[in-house]
């Protein structure tokens, strides 16, 4: 819990300044010193001013004290004047600060108090103990946790002087400001003061908790010798604040006696605070743990158990993998899954030869399981046992395995997947294989080479597993795979046939286009000619083609879409196309009861933005008779109520235009 502004401060001073060092930029070099100072003296714009001090905080010095010193008191500018003051090197800069505490009040005290802290000014401990007892609540604590940075023993010792008569407002503020004092000098080797202030905290009654536990923490980390005393007693309170501190302060402590300390307290304490203390010894990641560990996975509170797995897995082990193991054929339907999620992060060859050896079991359970481990460790090297997996006996298995080696297959498994997707004798696991195939192509860097392999096979494939590789082409893509598939769109067999067909429609690349329309004229089956006009009609509605070349799509294929479902997909993508063209091209359909609901939608989406905007005038006249037109046919009455106030808007901009 305890802050530490100053390190923060100090720490991206000088990250800027080492920056501006070896890159200057264009603020930090603009001006030279004696420019920025009569820049903060005009009566420039308030950014100027501030970047003029951000300039000073970096190349400013003691002729740059007074102009800034001169800024406190605004306070739009007071914070960065004091940005300056604070990095500037010289002691002018802190007796500027110290002479402003007794001219200032609000906001731009409490701001200079702050900056006291940050220079950890020694002849400010006087005058900021004063100001403890300030009647603003917000100066009082500021001037707390300056003194705290500054850290000294006399701002110890007035932050303890005060801190009881202080409002119970300022108590957490005070108390920050002793936290600061305590890691100031834990910090400089002084650690007994440092215990002192932490235990006076620790004794102190009816403050916060956030201090009860901070105290702790900080008295266990600086008790030196007589740590793992403090920090047994604290583990053994019944105060739950004082014994989760205590938790804390031992993932922090490096002593190897921590362990045997926890370990000895476990037995005591309640099953909640056993499992606060288990995630610990996780955490610590010592394995002189193990065994207590082991003991507390296998029976016992349902939570603990569940800890102790936990920890288990985050102690890493080899040790820890035989335990898993067993666990994962726990009967509790909690334990079993939480083994295996343990086994799933344990690193090393112990825990994969485990989970290869899953994969012997007579239980069709076990082998589904080791796979989805090979999966979860990504256990690269194991594909050759999921190949054997995939021609299990057992479905379920074969399933699985096809699933990890389409996640984990590289390019020199894409040869043994096309042979289990030709040799496959159920439509499950060919649909299984062809997946895996085409992530493992898909993946690929240099997919071309999967796309000469495919070919290789797919002149002697028999139908079925043709059409499987075709939706593999289709999911890589690329010149030679569109190719075979467009040859294969006009193959006799019609599982083939349609295969392709799909494969193109749903193609990744917009050079399918043309073979679609080709089809699209050439067949008379009327399903086929509507696979085709729906990939067609999809790159016609894409925007990320230009409307030009959407528009010239329509217009080439307008005349092929003869029934309404055709009709439908031409409406659809020239509602995309926002230009006069495709709404004279619409218009006809408004006539044609089949389509007109499309059409009306497509004009006045297409209205909707063409009358928006400077050059709406020019369109308005073209899109009136289109929207009279929407305003009679349509039976929707949200769409006829947009189309008569669109025609409203083209009659307007037409007749604006006119005049």
């Amino acid at each position: 819990m305890t802050i530490k502004p100053l390190t923060l401060t100090v720490a991206l001073l000088f990250t800027a300044s080492l920056a501006a060092a070896q890159d200057p930029t264009p603020l930090l070099t603009r001006k030279p010193v004696d420019q920025l100072i009569a820049v903060i003296k005009s009566d420039a714009s308030h950014k100027d001013k501030a970047d003029a001090c951000r300039q000073l905080a970096v190349v400013g010095g003691k002729d740059a004290v007074p102009a800034l010193a001169a800024m406190l008191p605004d306070e739009k500018l007071n914070h960065v004047a004091r940005y300056a003051l604070e990095t500037i090197p010289d002691a002018s800069a802190e007796a500027a600060l110290l002479d402003a505490l007794s001219k200032l009040n609000g906001r731009p005290l409490v701001g200079v108090i702050g900056s006291l802290g940050v220079r950890k000014d020694a002849q400010a401990v006087k005058p900021l103990s004063g100001l403890l007892a300030a009647a603003d609540p917000e100066v009082a604590q500021a001037a707390a946790r300056a003194l705290g940075s500054i850290g000294a023993d006399d701002a110890a010792k007035a932050i303890q002087k005060a801190l009881p008569k202080t409002a119970p407002g300022n108590q957490l503020a005070f108390c920050e400001g002793l936290f600061r004092c305590a890691e100031t000098m834990s910090a400089k080797g002084q650690s007994k003061p440092a215990l002192a202030l932490y235990d006076e905290l620790r004794a102190m009654k009816g403050l916060p908790h956030q201090v009860r536990a901070g105290a702790t923490r900080g008295a266990i980390l600086a008790a030196g010798k007589n740590a793992l005393g403090l920090l047994k007693d604290s583990l053994a309170s019944s105060d739950y604040i004082v014994f989760a501190a205590a938790v804390r302060a031992a993932l922090e402590m490096p002593a190897p006696d921590v362990t045997p300390t926890l370990l000895g307290v476990l037995p005591r304490l309640r099953p909640d605070q056993q499992v606060v203390v288990i995630g610990a010894l996780g955490k610590r990641g010592d394995a002189s743990a193990l065994p207590t560990l082991f003991a507390k996975a296998r029976e016992g509170d349902k939570g603990v158990r569940l800890a102790a797995v936990r920890a288990v897995a985050e102690i890493g082990k080899p040790a820890a993998v035989p335990e898993l193991v067993g666990l994962m054929a726990n009967a509790d339907r909690e334990i079993a899954p939480a083994a295996q999620e343990a086994l799933a992060s344990v690193p090393g060859a112990e825990a994969d030869a485990a989970v290869l050896d899953m994969l012997k079991s007579s239980e069709a359970g076990k082998r589904v399981t080791g796979i989805d481990l090979i999966g979860r460790r990504r256990m690269t090297a194991s594909t050759p046992a999921l190949f054997k997996a995939a021609n299990d006996a057992d479905p379920a298995v074969r399933a699985a395995a096809f699933k990890r080696l389409g996640e984990l297959g590289a390019g020199s498994d894409v040869r043994p997947m096309l042979a289990l997707l030709l040799g496959a004798k159920e439509a499950r696991d060919r649909d299984a294989a062809e997946q895996a195939t085409s992530a493992i192509c898909v993946r690929q860097p240099q997919p071309d080479a999967s796309v000469e392999l495919v070919l290789t096979v797919l002149g002697s494939a028999q139908p079925a597993q043709k059409a499987a590789l075709l939706r593999v082409l289709g999911a890589v893509g690329g010149g030679k795979a569109l190719e075979a598939v467009r040859s294969a769109g006009g193959d006799s067999n019609p599982e083939v046939k349609g295969a392709a067909l799909r494969a193109l429609a749903a193609w990744k690349t917009p050079d399918a286009a043309p073979t679609l329309l080709t089809l699209a004229k050439d067949t008379s089956d009327p399903t086929d000619k509507l696979i085709c006009l729906r990939g067609y009609f999809g790159w016609a509605a894409n925007a990320d083609l230009p409307a030009d070349r959407r528009l010239a799509m329509c217009q080439e294929a307008a005349g092929l879409a003869q029934s309404a479902d055709e009709k439908k997909l031409l409406l659809g993508a020239l509602g995309s196309i926002k230009t006069v063209e495709a709404v004279a091209l619409v218009t006809p359909y408004l006539d044609d009861a089949a389509t007109k609901e499309e059409a009306s939608a497509a004009v006045v989406s297409i209205a909707q933005e063409l009358l928006q905007g400077d050059q709406a005038a020019p369109a308005a006249a073209k899109l009136i008779e289109p929207l009279q037109k929407v305003a009679q046919a349509t039976t929707n009455e949200d769409l006829a109520k947009r189309a008569k106030a669109q025609l409203q808007q083209a009659q307007a901009k037409a007749g604006a235009k006119a005049e």
